[in-house]
């Protein structure tokens, strides 16, 4: 079994809504293994029922691989959603798996183990599963988000509110979109003030601030010797606390220390986190934790030491095993509860009762570890939130805004949290930034309360964090009307990000040259903080590598559906390519623009929610599926005689003549009326008034500097040519009718295509510009693996197919003496048209020799 290829799909794709690695596996030549299946349950016993019923006599390791994977990760903590496996009809030799995920690491990880464990058990060979897993296991805990993150990230998603993850080393995440985003690491969010995180760092300096503004906290002092400490101690005349300055999560923390030698080790064990030591009146009574978002109280916990109770038997250390064997607790923060540690500080505490590691407590005695009750160093929690009163619900939140902070965990000491904190000397020992929150959304007692979802309503309220999305796909118009509607959007006032095949731009600008319609780019561009209207040319390729870069999107147009791209990725056929760009079109929560003169895209609006509305776009006024559409109060956009006209139930309204669009050509180029059409209604569908529509459409240029390789014309002593970057049949056919119509002279095409299309789609390529031109000039560009002279070779033998005549036709493989060839057929008034360029320079240096002055007109012109 041989995995040819694998990568992962990170968001809406063609096989699942949601993020899963794709494994391409060679079956050919694979021997199948007798029993391989129950070897493989034997190892894997706890497989789920459904998936082990379909290994259970699989011999073949490619049927077994997309089981085995699942089961590993759910074996990792890490269970995927879901699974399939697909044969390639057109390839029975390749097999898909699809494999969901929630850990991306882990999903890649456990795809390659499953691989060898298949092959050890089909070679009958020993495979180490306990190491293997122990190794995936560290895997997950690594990548895994944290309890406080993960449950800030649920309380978005279900608020709709879309999140991106930034980097995977600092855990830090964006929630909301462009200029409406949040950042979010841990509970530290965009608008924690740095300073406020500063001043809650600094212990003494926060009680400082806290008994200035009249909230109770305990007397003290920071010292740095033991001696000061000493002294400290003394004066305040009881137990004290003794704590570094500035750590936290009850590092270095020692209570209730009342003599001399109690204080040296405190202060000792203190000094070990920081050079600086308060020393602080212990105040008696329970530690609660009180969490304080924006101007309200979320949560409030009564948080009790580790500890264990005596079953008369066990000994100290069996106990604290047996406690740290449940499975709510884990290492670190990584699970509802803390393992409890058994270091220094816990023989410390047990020694103050009495009591070592070894001794066996009498039945029913609580037995602490730990002075304080963290829930880092293994400590449990009970809500008590609703027994908070008015007037300490009051302090906490003068508290946090005192220090500055919009997320605090107030820490308060008092006897009875019911009471007000005046009337039983209770006080305040801390305001934490970045509060951990696991203890509200998973108490041991009481009530879970979502601090997550408090988190969310104080940095969004009902707000759900999303600027206006547009997704353009289609075969062909793609980039032209993206950045038709981004234009029109920044006319309107929007701040547009726009990703297209030639370039990001943001604001009109362009910020990234090249090909931008993939996953990073759009990614890019929603992360802009300030883009207020994003526009996402969408390439069935990004699709096909990474997925979408987005959960929704509020318009996807769909401009058309034809041959292109065909052989490739599991898409053989225009029908496999029009099941592709649905996966757009289903991901539109508010309107779907389809063309309806494509047989297509007509076709995708019967699988489209009910709640979806869809906007069809039509050249001819008189398209059947258009009129039944408007007659039952649907939206639409057409073109009557040479007028945009955009409907809305009975209502029929002129937008523009097309003559007045400069990337029409006066007219000629009916593909770029289309794209005007598409970009109408999807403008229209966003909400748009008809003038600002209008007024986008008609000042949208599509020259060089605006919409390079998009039919930018330029004069070449007098000979119209029209450089562009269509390469398909449909893109060749359609200049060819624009370029017609601006000439009643010669036309002359320059032509070439990919070489990585088929043979058959080359020669429709030869067999269409045979049909649109006069005369053919037949060059290569990007051969992708074809020898010299083949895709020349086949797009010659095209045009013979429609008997196109041979002195008309030459080959010319070297680009530039294609344009000079192409240009000689010329005379002035003729037009010729470039197709599949990539570069103005392919035009300029083809000239330069014979027209200097021309090429560097030209060379100005597109600056």
């Amino acid at each position: 079994m041989n995995i040819a290829e694998q990568r992962f799909l990170h968001g809406p794709n063609l096989y699942a809504p949601g993020p899963c690695l794709l494994a391409v596996v060679d079956v050919a030549g694979q021997q199948n293994a007798a029993g391989l299946g129950a070897r493989l349950l034997a190892l894997l016993p706890a497989m789920p029922a459904e998936a082990a019923a379909r290994m259970s006599d699989c011999q073949a390791g490619h049927e077994a691989l997309e089981a085995v994977a699942m089961e590993l990760q759910r074996l990792a903590g890490a269970p995927g959603p879901f699974s399939l496996t697909r044969i390639d009809p057109a390839r029975p030799q390749r097999a898909r798996i699809v494999c969901g995920y929630t850990i991306e690491q882990v999903a890649g990880q456990a795809l390659c183990t499953a691989a060898a464990l298949i092959a050890a058990c089909a070679h009958h060979e020993a495979f180490d599963l306990d190491a293997a897993l122990a190794d995936l296991r560290d895997t997950a805990r690594r990548h895994a988000i944290g309890t406080s993150t993960a449950a800030v990230l649920a309380a978005a998603h279900r608020c709709g509110i879309p999140s991106l993850r930034l980097t995977d080393e600092a855990n830090l995440f964006q929630l909301g979109w462009g200029r409406r985003q949040k950042r979010l690491q841990a509970t530290i969010t965009g608008a924690t003030n740095h300073v406020a995180v500063g001043i809650a760092s600094d212990k003494q300096l926060t009680k400082t601030l806290l008994d200035q503004a009249g909230v109770p906290v305990p007397a003290g002092a920071t010292v740095t010797t033991l001696d000061a400490a000493l002294r400290t101690a003394r004066r305040l005349g009881g137990p004290v606390t003794v704590k570094p300055l500035d750590a936290n999560q009850g590092k270095g923390v020692t209570v209730a220390c009342a003599t001399q030698d109690e204080i040296a080790r405190a202060f000792d064990f203190a000094r070990k986190y920081g050079d600086r030591v308060i020393v602080e009146e212990h105040l008696q009574g329970r530690d609660y934790r009180v969490l304080v978002t924006g101007r309200k109280i979320a949560a409030a916990s009564w948080r009790r030491p580790p500890h264990v109770t005596g079953d008369g038997v066990s000994t100290v250390r069996a106990l604290v095993d047996v406690e740290n064997s449940n499975p709510a607790r884990g290492d670190g923060h990584a699970n509802i509860l803390t393992k409890i540690p058994l270091d220094d500080l816990a023989l410390q505490v047990l020694a103050q009762q009495g009591l070592d590691l070894d001794a066996v407590p009498e039945t029913g005695r609580q037995v602490d570890l730990r002075g304080n009750a963290n829930l880092s160093t293994g400590g449990t929690a009970e809500d008590v939130t609703d027994l908070l009163p008015a007037d300490t619900r009051d302090i906490c939140i003068r508290a946090a805004r005192t220090i500055g902070l919009d997320v605090a965990g107030i820490d308060i000491v008092c006897d009875d949290i019911a009471r007000p904190l005046c009337a039983q000397h209770g006080g305040i020992i801390e305001v934490n930034a970045a509060p951990g929150i696991r203890m509200h959304q998973y108490p041991s007692r009481g009530a879970p309360r979502d601090a997550g979802a408090a988190i969310v309503d104080a940095l969004f309220g009902d707000d759900d964090g999303r600027i206006p999305v547009v997704a353009v796909t289609g075969t062909n118009g793609k980039t032209t009307t993206s950045l038709l509607v981004a234009h029109a959007a920044r006319l309107a006032g929007f701040s547009s990000g726009v990703t297209t095949t030639e370039g990001a731009y943001i604001g009109g600008e362009r910020i990234v040259k090249g090909d931008c319609t993939g996953y990073r780019s759009a990614r890019a561009v929603l992360a802009a903080p300030d883009v207020d209207f994003a526009v996402l040319e969408t390439a069935r390729g990004s699709l096909l590598e990474h997925g979408l870069p987005f959960d929704w999107c509020d318009v996807a147009v769909v401009l058309n559906v034809t041959a292109d791209h065909l052989g490739s990725d599991g898409i053989d056929t225009v029908e496999d390519l029009a099941r592709l760009k649905f996966v757009i079109a289903e991901r539109a929560r508010r309107t779907v623009v389809l063309n309806s003169e494509d047989d297509h895209c007509v076709a995708m609006s019967a699988e489209l929610a009910r709640s979806v509305e869809i906007l069809y776009f039509a050249l001819d006024p008189d398209n059947p599926v258009l009129l039944r559409h408007l007659e039952r109060g649907g939206r639409g956009a057409y073109l009557e005689d040479s007028t945009i006209v955009l409907a809305n139930g009975a209502r029929h309204d002129a937008l523009l003549d097309v003559r007045t669009m400069p990337c029409t050509m006066q007219g000629a180029a009916r593909y770029n009326i289309a794209n005007g059409l598409a970009a109408a209604a999807a403008l229209a569908a966003c909400g748009f008034a008809n003038q600002e529509i209008a007024t986008g459409l008609r000042t949208f240029v599509s020259d060089w500097k605006h919409n390079p390789l998009r039919s930018n014309v330029f004069d070449v002593d007098g000979v119209t040519v029209i450089f562009d970057h269509g390469h398909n049949t449909a893109a060749y056919a359609a200049l060819a009718e624009a370029a017609r119509a601006l000439t009643p002279g010669r036309l002359v095409g320059v032509v070439a295509a990919p070489g990585d299309r088929r043979d058959e789609d080359l020669v429709a390529i030869g067999e269409t510009c045979a049909a649109g031109f006069d005369d053919l000039v037949v060059y290569e560009t990007e051969n992708r693996g074809r020898a010299d002279g083949e895709v020349a070779a086949l797009l010659v033998q095209g045009a013979g197919l429609g008997k196109f005549e041979a002195d008309r036709l030459r080959v010319e493989l070297d680009v530039h003496e294609a344009i000079r060839a192409g240009l000689a057929r010329c005379a002035p008034g003729d037009v010729l048209v470039f197709g599949c360029g990539s570069s103005i320079t392919e035009l300029t240096d083809a000239i330069r020799p014979t027209s200097p002055a021309t090429a560097s007109r030209i060379e100005a012109e597109a600056v």
